[in-house]
């Protein structure tokens, strides 16, 4: 399965802030599949949809 990234945000967001949580948050409520993964490598927070899989 692959993903495509729409935001990543720093993973030292504030004690209490989840912002990638919340953006994923609004665009499920949009009806787009989204969903919050974790970038250790870069240490950001990262959010993804399904990619179109084009054959």
């Amino acid at each position: 399965m692959s993903a495509k990234v729409l935001e990543r945000f720093p993973a030292g967001a504030p004690r209490g802030s989840w912002p990638a949580e919340e953006y994923a948050a609004a665009l499920r409520a949009e009806g787009e599949p989204a969903t919050v993964v974790m970038d250790l490598k870069s240490d950001a927070f990262l959010v993804v949809v399904p990619a179109d899989e084009e054959d």
